[in-house]
C-alpha cells in the first residue's frame, strides 16, 4: 500500500496533498480534508458555522472574563490546599525525623568515630568482631503501598543532608535479581560520586570518603521498602557493607511496610547478626488522613468545601481502593477542578481569599461580574433574599467557621476513644440530620443557647435515630463518663478552639469556673458554686445533674445551634462541590464506555454544529478515529480490513468530488485532474486509516488480525 514513485515525483512540494503523503505514523492528522477546506463552497460553509452563535462583543468579553477569573481562582485555591497538605505532612514526620537524626549521630559518635581516633586515617585497624555490625534503623510505615512513602524518604534524606550527613536514597527496584549486587552498588556510587563507573567497587567509595571534606561524617544509605527487595541481593549488599563498615562508617535505614519482624522473614540468620537494629515508627495512613482532613477541609484553609455525598465517596475511595493518601489528594484535586469548571460563580471563592490583599481592582471586578451573573441567572434568589453578594459571602464564611469550630470540639471529645475525624466529618456534613432537627424546631443560630443549657437532658439523642448522628450521639455518652481530669483537659481544649465564638466561649468558661485544678486533678469547687447566684447562670449542679451532664448538654447545644452543614446555607454552590456522579466517573468509571461515548459523541466536546446535525452519518470533517468507529458499528465481531478501508476512503473523498463537479472544464482536463488527485490522496488516506486503527487498538476497542484471519480485525467492545 505504498505510494507509487511516479505519483510522488510529479507533485509539487508546496501542495497540501504532498504534505499529507509524507505524514509519519505518529503525527496527528487533520480533522477535515484539505480539499474541503480549500474549496470556495467549504469556506463559505465554514464561515456560516463560525458566525452561527449570535453573541455580542459584550457577551464574549464577559464570558472570557469569567473563564479567566475561574482559572485564576482554581490556581489560587489549589495552591493553598496543596501547600497546607505538604506543611501538615512535614510536621507529622518532623518529630520522627529528629529522632532518627539524633540516633544517626549518636551511633556514629559512640561506636564508629572512636575507632578513627585509635588509628588515625581513613583505614583504622579493627580488633573486635562486633565492629563489623551495621547500625540499622527500621522505619515502620504501616502502609502496604509505597506511593505515599516515596516523598517521605526523600524528605528524610534532605533532613539528614542538612545536618552534615552523606545520604544516598536507594529504591527497592535497585535490588532486583536481574541487576544483582552490581545494580545497587552502581546506584550508590552514582549518588555519592556524581559519576558512573564501568566496574563498580566499594574501594572507589572508600577512596572518596578518605578525601578532605568527606571524612568525619556518617554515610547514610536509605532503602525505601526492604520487603520489595530481592532477599538474596539485599543480603549480599548488607554483608558487603559490613565488611567495609570500619573504613566507611555506613549507617543503614530501611523502610518496613508491615511489621518490624519482616527482616527475619527476608534475611538469613548470618545476615541478621550483622545488624544492630533500632526501631522507628511513622504515623499510620489513618492518622495522616485525619490530619489532612482537619487542615484542608475542616479548618477550610482555602474556603473550598465538599458536600456530604462527595465526602462519603472520598472516604470510601480511600478505604476501599489502595488506601493511600496520594489517591485521596488526587481525588480532591479532581473535585476542585470539576467545581471551578462547572460552577459559574466559583471564581468568587478566589475573591474571598484575596479580598484583604493588594488586588483590590480584581476584587471589584469579580464582585461586579458576579452581580451581573446573579441578575441574569438567579433573579428570583436575589429578589427573595434582598441582600448584596458581598454580605452573603461574608455570612457564608461566618457559618463555615462556626461549623468548623463545633466539629473540632467534637473531635477533641472523641480523641480519647480514637474516633476518626473523617467519619465525624462525613456525619457533620449530612444535611438530613440538620433538616430532621430543624423540622422539630430544635435548631437555631445561638439565640436559644442559654435556654437550651437549662435543659435536663440532651435533645439530640431523643430526636436522632441510630443511623443519623450515630457518632455524635456516642460522643455525648462518652463525655458523661469522662473522669474529672480528662473533662478538665477537654474544657481547656474547647476554650482554645472557641475563642472566636463568644457565645460558646462564655459557657465553656462558666463550666471551667465550677472545676478547680488541684495537683493535676480537677475537683468541683463547692465554694464557687455557693457564691454563684442561680438566677444569673443556667449552669448549675443540682441533685440530679453532674458537671459531666452539663458538658454533654453544652455539646448538644453546640451541635444544634452552630453546626449547620454547608449544603443548608445560602449560596453554598459558590464554595461547595456536590456532583458525586461526575467525580465517581472520573476516578473509577468505565473507561472503555467513556471512550466509546467520546468517539460517537465527539461533537459535544469539539462543539461542532455541522457534525451534530449529521446524526450517525459519517462526515469527512469528523476525526478519523470517530469515522472508523462509526463505520465499525455496521459490522459484527469481525471486520474485513479491505471493506473497512474502502468505506473510510469513500467518506473521506466524497466532498472533494462534489466540490470539483460543478466547475466548468473540458472532459479531458477533468479526467486528468481526477487521476492526479486520486494518486496524491491514496497514500495519505492509507496513513490516516492505519493511524485510526492503531488508536482503536490502543484504546482496547479492536484486536489486531491473527495468523488465521490476516484480513480481519476483531471487535472487543459492543454497544454502550
Amino acid at each position: 500500500m505504498a505510494p507509487s514513485s511516479s505519483a510522488s515525483s510529479g507533485e509539487d512540494s508546496s501542495t497540501p496533498d504532498t504534505t499529507q503523503s509524507h505524514l509519519q505514523h505518529s503525527f496527528l492528522l487533520h480533522k477535515a480534508s484539505d480539499k474541503l477546506i480549500s474549496s470556495g463552497k467549504a469556506r463559505r460553509r465554514r464561515r456560516r458555522i463560525d458566525l452561527s452563535p449570535t453573541k455580542t462583543d459584550d457577551d464574549k468579553k464577559q464570558s472570557d472574563d469569567e473563564r479567566w477569573l475561574r482559572m485564576e481562582a482554581f490556581q489560587l485555591v489549589w495552591s493553598r490546599i496543596e501547600s497546607t497538605i505538604n506543611h501538615v505532612l512535614r510536621n507529622i514526620n518532623a518529630r520522627v525525623f529528629d529522632h532518627i537524626r539524633r540516633w544517626v549521630w549518636d551511633s556514629f559518635n559512640a561506636a564508629i568515630k572512636p575507632l578513627a581516633t585509635i588509628s588515625p586515617g581513613p583505614f583504622p585497624i579493627v580488633s573486635q568482631v562486633t565492629c563489623t555490625q551495621l547500625f540499622t534503623g527500621l522505619l515502620l510505615t504501616n502502609n502496604m503501598e509505597f506511593v505515599d512513602d516515596i516523598s517521605t524518604f526523600q524528605e528524610l534524606g534532605l533532613c539528614l543532608k542538612s545536618h552534615g550527613c552523606h545520604v544516598a536514597n536507594l529504591s527497592s527496584f535497585d535490588f532486583s535479581s536481574k541487576n544483582g549486587i552490581a545494580g545497587c552498588l552502581t546506584s550508590l556510587l552514582r549518588q555519592f560520586l556524581m559519576s558512573t563507573f564501568d566496574a563498580a567497587d566499594m574501594s572507589i567509595l572508600a577512596s572518596w570518603y578518605s578525601r578532605q571534606g568527606n571524612y568525619g561524617s556518617p554515610v547514610v544509605v536509605i532503602i525505601d521498602d526492604m520487603e520489595r527487595c530481592c532477599g538474596a541481593v539485599l543480603s549480599d549488599f548488607i554483608l558487603m557493607l559490613s565488611e567495609w563498615v570500619v573504613k566507611i562508617p555506613v549507617i543503614l535505614i530501611m523502610g518496613v511496610a508491615t511489621t518490624l519482624d519482616a527482616p527475619r522473614k527476608i534475611l538469613s540468620s548470618n545476615v541478621l547478626q550483622k545488624l544492630c537494629p533500632c526501631n522507628f515508627k511513622l504515623g499510620s495512613p489513618a492518622e495522616r488522613m485525619d490530619a489532612v482532613v482537619e487542615a484542608a477541609l475542616v479548618r477550610q484553609c482555602s474556603g473550598f468545601a465538599v458536600g456530604h455525598k462527595v465526602a462519603v465517596f472520598l472516604r470510601n475511595y480511600f478505604l476501599n481502593q489502595d488506601g493511600t493518601l496520594t489517591s485521596f489528594v488526587r481525588a480532591l484535586k479532581i473535585a476542585c477542578v470539576q467545581h471551578f469548571s462547572t460552577e459559574p460563580l466559583s471564581f468568587l471563592l478566589g475573591w474571598l481569599l484575596v479580598k484583604e490583599d493588594s488586588k483590590g481592582v480584581q476584587s471589584e471586578k469579580a464582585v461586579k461580574l458576579a452581580s451581573e451573573l446573579l441578575s441574569l441567572a438567579r433573579n428570583q434568589i436575589a429578589e427573595q433574599t434582598e441582600v448584596t453578594i458581598v454580605h452573603s459571602l461574608t455570612e457564608l464564611t461566618k457559618l463555615q467557621k462556626l461549623w468548623s469550630t463545633v466539629v473540632l470540639c467534637l473531635y477533641e471529645a472523641g480523641k480519647c476513644n480514637k474516633t476518626r475525624l473523617i467519619d465525624l466529618f462525613c456525619e457533620a456534613l449530612d444535611p438530613d440530620t440538620y433538616n430532621l432537627l430543624a423540622s422539630d424546631g430544635l435548631t437555631g443560630t445561638g439565640k436559644g443557647l442559654v435556654q437550651s443549657l437549662s435543659s435536663d437532658h440532651c435533645m439530640l439523642e431523643q430526636n436522632l435515630s441510630y443511623r443519623k448522628g450515630r457518632f455524635i450521639c456516642q460522643l455525648l455518652g462518652r463525655v458523661r463518663d469522662l473522669p474529672a481530669a480528662l473533662l478538665c483537659q477537654l474544657l481547656n481544649s474547647w476554650k482554645n478552639l472557641t475563642v472566636d465564638v463568644l457565645e460558646i466561649h462564655a459557657k465553656v468558661k462558666e463550666l471551667q469556673s465550677i472545676l478547680k485544678l488541684d495537683e493535676g486533678s480537677c475537683k468541683p469547687d463547692l465554694k464557687e458554686i455557693s457564691r454563684r447566684h442561680t438566677s444569673r447562670s443556667p449552669l448549675k449542679i443540682g441533685e440530679s445533674q453532674s458537671i459531666n451532664e452539663k458538658a454533654a448538654i453544652l455539646m448538644d447545644c453546640m451541635v444544634r445551634d452552630f453546626m449547620k452543614p454547608i449544603e443548608c446555607t445560602a449560596f453554598h454552590e459558590i464554595v461547595c462541590y456536590r456532583n458525586v456522579e461526575n467525580l465517581q466517573s472520573a476516578l473509577i468509571g468505565d473507561s472503555r464506555k467513556m471512550i466509546q461515548v467520546d468517539l460517537l459523541e465527539f461533537h459535544k466536546t469539539l462543539q461542532c454544529s455541522c457534525c451534530r446535525r449529521s446524526g450517525n452519518i459519517p462526515l469527512p470533517s469528523m476525526p478519523d478515529t470517530s469515522i472508523m468507529y462509526t463505520l465499525a458499528q455496521e459490522h459484527g465481531d469481525l471486520i474485513n480490513l479491505h471493506d473497512w478501508f474502502q468505506s473510510f476512503k469513500t467518506i473521506v473523498i466524497q466532498y472533494s468530488r462534489k466540490g470539483t463537479s460543478k466547475l466548468k472544464k473540458s472532459p479531458l482536463k477533468k479526467r486528468k485532474e481526477r487521476n492526479e488527485s486520486e494518486n496524491k490522496s491514496e497514500a495519505s488516506i492509507q496513513a490516516r486509516f492505519c493511524r485510526a486503527i492503531t488508536e482503536l487498538q490502543i484504546t482496547g476497542l479492536i484486536r489486531m488480525p491473527s495468523k488465521k484471519r490476516r484480513d480481519c480485525v476483531q471487535r472487543v467492545a459492543f454497544g454502550l
